[in-house]
């Protein structure tokens, strides 16, 4: 779970989403180029497990399995946080949080 700010740090994907309105790498939504060889252009966007950093959850200490984020997906989701910047998403104060 992200905020819509974090939105835009996410990887995008090489292969087009089958699912067209509501794809960010389209050639309808603006997101990809005719041609485009996205192995070369997306070099920043795309996973390297030798280079990238995984940071650890700032709440239960468990590696984190997203470039950038600084809390675990089970963390953000129990405490209704963006697993990236750490900004309130909604109040779970009336839910019944679990990750089991």
């Amino acid at each position: 779970m992200v905020c819509e700010k974090c939105e835009k740090k996410l990887g995008k994907v090489i292969t087009p989403d089958p699912w067209k309105s509501g794809a960010r790498n389209t050639t309808e939504s603006g997101g990809r180029k005719v041609n485009e060889n996205k192995a070369l252009t997306a070099a920043k966007n795309r996973y390297n497990p030798y280079t990238s950093k995984f940071e650890t959850c700032r709440i239960c200490r468990q590696k984190v399995h997203q470039v950038g984020s600084h809390y675990c997906q089970s963390c953000a989701y129990k405490k209704g946080i963006c697993a990236m910047c750490g900004k309130k998403l909604l109040s779970t104060k009336n839910y019944k949080q679990s990750s089991a």
